[in-house]
């Protein structure tokens, strides 16, 4: 028995030995490196494969506010013809993948007489070439798919290395010869029955066809690629890039039906399905049912599958609440879809400015510049026609949100200084307390979670004695309320301050008033607020005077520039009640007369009777009088004349002048139409005295004031223009 076993083993090692020669064209030979390339090296290399494109996938992200690219693989620029790039999309299942591929080749390959006689190294250069593909080595891709086309022409795989030949060539730019090689496939009559490779050449020219901007053909080509189904996760992106390309050709219907197809598919990512719904609801129209609409989305909210998806959802459904007039619903949705947790930084950005435009047209500019405030923080491409026509709305806001923070501030310090000394005292000491209590609500907070105190370092949560801001759950909710609070805010100084820009030229009483903060260790002092209460009548009358110029310019900026005139009137008339300096009083009327020709007839005589009565002499009063007389052009004393003369001595090259002449008009003629000319003209002088930055300054600040005027657009285009040099 023994003998046998022996006389076996060595009949079983010679027929090893002579099976490993990869010169011999045996059957053995043939058999045995073939079966150890396919289930050894082979296998493990697609495995190594596989998990590639799995890792590669996970890590991919779709922007599903633009067409989906047909192939998930975000192609670096660096990948051009010629150019070998390290990184990329590689990583150590690719590389391992190719290592197998070129081992079962070494190893394997058997060459004889210039013919391949192991069916299994096609496969090898297959997977060595989609390894390389996948890496973002288009050219070593290439290579390798073009030697299984030259030397191994009657392979099984034969079409779908031509197709990937054909991908390469995309990804080299060279669109014109891949298109010519799928072309040759598709003429092949063989094709009919085979599913896989009919997806497979249509969604590649598809491809080809985006890059050579014909929508027609690729409309066809994805077409053709769903009937088969063969890849279930393709043929659902195709449909759902087949329903996105039907939105921008505005076919409604047929992108709804081809959304509707990716809903109904089954056995394909959850993540396709749930983004066809949210583009059905990108697809509101005046035909839509809005009423199921808002009940498939709250159905879809309701689902905890969907958390990844809350802010998406949230925000198509305050845009239906919002068609609908339900204002209040919309922007609750809107909040809900900027702090629901693992929102996208561009999502949120919509958001916000969906809040921001609420907040506009409810005339409350201060919070609508916030909310603007954060979408101009989040990280994005500062080109874009939406970012840029956002910028220019938020920079025509600053001049509003200024004066009413001035307002506010020198309000309440003047209404503190009117109080008596016990007034002030209650006044105080009831903040003192407010600030105890917010206090203690928030350690309280703290201790219920049981995360120990806000004041001890060291305290133990869990046995673990770590400090309590390293817990990720405490880490969360104060992360949340941050952002709730304050928006998106950039790590750096003085990070309280949305806009951090230089005070508005000229407002040199404004510059002057300085709000001081209360340190930590004396915010419980009731002292320290009583001595910053101002006492010298110098001083109460400086803020008196900041606030009246604020009052006055708020008024003009609501009446002129935002057209909101009910606020404009409690501005004007507020500043009124106050008392103000002698220059405030009549223009302050003439601007309530020309309100209240359009609120209240009866309103606009009195203040008519008023300023004619008791300034028969001022040129309010002709205007009043005389609405529709024209200024005589041949008055060289009329505004239009003295432009000509500034502008003429512009063009002599007279800066100087120029600059002077313009500030003398610019006072002159205050609260006329022709000021913004004034302005703009003494810009164009100072640059041309000063160089580039203070000419910059200088148009900033003729674009903050008149920024609806034709003047204050041609300063922001010079400025965009001056950003880009």
């Amino acid at each position: 028995m023994k003998k046998n076993f022996y006389k076996y083993l060595s009949i079983f090692a010679i027929l090893f030995v002579v099976s490993c020669s990869t010169r011999k064209d045996a059957f053995l030979n043939r058999s045995f490196h073939s079966v150890t390339a396919k289930y050894n090296i082979l296998y493990n290399g697609q495995v190594a494969f596989d998990q590639g494109i799995q890792e590669l996938y996970a890590t991919y992200k779709d922007d599903y506010w633009k067409r989906l690219p047909i192939e998930r693989l975000e192609v670096s620029e660096l990948a051009i013809p010629g150019v070998e790039i390290s990184g990329g999309n590689s990583s150590a299942a690719f590389e391992k993948s190719e290592e197998k591929a070129v081992k079962a080749v070494q190893k394997h390959s058997m060459n004889i007489s210039g013919k391949e006689k192991n069916k299994q190294i096609d496969d090898a250069f297959l997977l060595l070439g989609k390894s390389r593909y996948y890496s973002q080595r288009f050219v070593p891709a290439l290579e390798a798919f073009n030697y299984i086309i030259l030397n191994y022409p009657n392979a099984d795989l034969i079409n779908e290395t031509k197709i990937w030949q054909a991908k390469s060539y995309l990804r080299l730019q060279n669109e014109e010869l891949a298109l010519i090689t799928l072309q040759r496939i598709l003429q092949r009559e063989a094709l009919v029955d085979d599913k896989k490779i009919i997806e497979s050449v249509h969604t590649a020219a598809a491809m080809v066809y985006t890059v050579m901007d014909s929508t027609p053909q690729v409309v066809h080509h994805l077409k053709q690629a769903t009937l088969t189904d063969y890849d279930k996760e393709q043929t659902a992106r195709n449909t759902f890039i087949l329903g996105q390309i039907y939105r921008e050709q505005n076919h409604i219907d047929s992108s709804n039906v081809a959304f509707q197809k990716v809903i109904d598919m089954k056995r394909v990512p959850y993540r396709y399905r749930i983004h066809a719904e949210i583009e059905i609801a990108k697809n509101l129209s005046n035909d839509t049912d809005t009423e199921v609409l808002i009940a498939t989305l709250n159905k879809l909210i309701a689902d905890r599958e969907n958390r990844p998806y809350l802010d998406e959802l949230h925000y198509h459904t305050g845009l239906v609440h919002q068609k609908l007039g339900r204002i209040d619903l919309a922007e609750e949705h809107f909040v809900a879809s900027v702090h629901a947790i693992g929102a996208q930084q561009f999502q949120q950005g919509l958001s916000y400015e969906a809040l921001g435009n609420i907040q506009f047209d409810k005339a409350n500019y201060v919070e609508a510049g916030s909310y603007y405030d954060s979408v101009l923080q989040i990280p994005q491409d500062r080109n874009t026609k939406r970012i840029r026509r956002l910028d220019r709305k938020r920079k025509s806001l600053d001049e509003v949100i200024y004066f009413e923070s001035i307002a506010n501030v020198t309000d309440s310090i003047l209404g503190v200084v009117a109080m008596s000394k016990e007034e002030q005292v209650i006044y105080f000491q009831e903040y003192i307390d407010w600030l105890k209590a917010e206090e203690a609500a928030a350690q309280q907070q703290i201790e219920n979670t049981g995360f120990g105190s806000l004041n001890d370092a060291n305290n133990d949560f869990g046995g673990d004695g770590k400090w309590y801001f390293y817990n990720s759950q405490i880490v969360g909710f104060g992360q949340q309320e941050f952002y709730q609070v304050w928006g998106n805010r950039p790590l750096e100084d003085n990070w309280r301050l949305s806009d951090k820009s230089v005070l508005i030229p000229g407002d040199e009483n404004v510059n002057n008033l300085e709000v001081l903060a209360i340190e930590d260790a004396k915010k419980y002092d009731l002292e320290t607020y009583l001595e910053r209460i101002p006492t010298d009548k110098s001083e109460i009358d400086s803020i008196g005077s900041v606030r009246n110029e604020a009052y006055y310019k708020l008024g003009l900026i609501y009446k002129e520039q935002f057209k909101q005139f009910d606020i404009a009137s409690y501005n004007f008339e507020d500043l009124l009640s106050f008392n103000p300096e002698e220059k405030y009083i009549l223009p302050t009327k003439f601007h309530l007369y020309q309100i209240y020709l359009e609120l209240n007839p009866i309103k606009a005589d009195k203040f008519k009777t008023d300023i004619v009565s008791n300034y028969p002499e001022s040129k309010y009063t002709q205007l009043i009088l005389n609405p529709d007389e024209l200024i005589d052009e041949d008055d060289a004393s009329s505004p239009e004349n003295i432009y000509k003369n500034v502008y003429y001595a512009y063009q002599e090259g007279n800066f100087e002048e120029v600059i002077t002449k313009s500030e003398e008009a610019i006072i002159k003629y205050k609260d006329q139409e022709i000021v913004p000319k004034f302005e703009l003209l003494r810009a164009y002088a100072i640059g041309k005295r000063d160089g580039v930055a203070a000419f910059r300054e200088a148009l900033v600040y003729v674009a903050f004031k008149y920024s609806n005027t034709e003047e204050g657009k041609k300063a922001t285009e010079v400025i965009e223009t001056i950003n880009k040099l």
